[in-house]
């Protein structure tokens, strides 16, 4: 179980202690958290995060597969999960829209965010 995180911050249940997530939701917020978080940020883990940061360096042309790498290494150590699609869209000014397909435990899910 781990903690719920949103908008940066612990949430707190209604006993006071902090609200937990099991099963689905508990992945979600993990791959979301590792998707997120710049690789190499952490001194004490430094394979935790995804280098999704550097695509704007990125060739054009390359990008895309850059992001599947990036999504790839970010997740590599969640041993029951399997990425089946990952898909990059340029939205604009800047930004792109990441799409990652996942199978877990004989379900799937899409998680969607948008990146610079």
């Amino acid at each position: 179980m781990e903690l719920k995180i949103q908008n940066g911050d612990y949430v707190p249940g209604s006993s006071g202690a902090m609200e937990r997530l099991e099963g689905s939701a508990e992945l979600v917020q993990r791959v979301l958290y590792k998707l997120t978080a710049r690789r190499a940020g952490f001194p004490f883990l430094p394979e935790l995060g995804s280098e999704l940061h550097l695509l704007g360096r990125t060739a054009a042309g390359e990008r895309a597969s850059a992001a599947e790498l990036a999504v790839r290494q970010a997740l590599s150590d969640e041993t029951e999960l399997e990425i089946t699609g990952v898909t990059l869209t340029d939205a604009g000014g800047g930004l792109y829209t990441l799409q990652v397909a996942l199978a877990w435990r004989g379900q799937t899910m899409e998680i969607a965010l948008t990146i610079q």
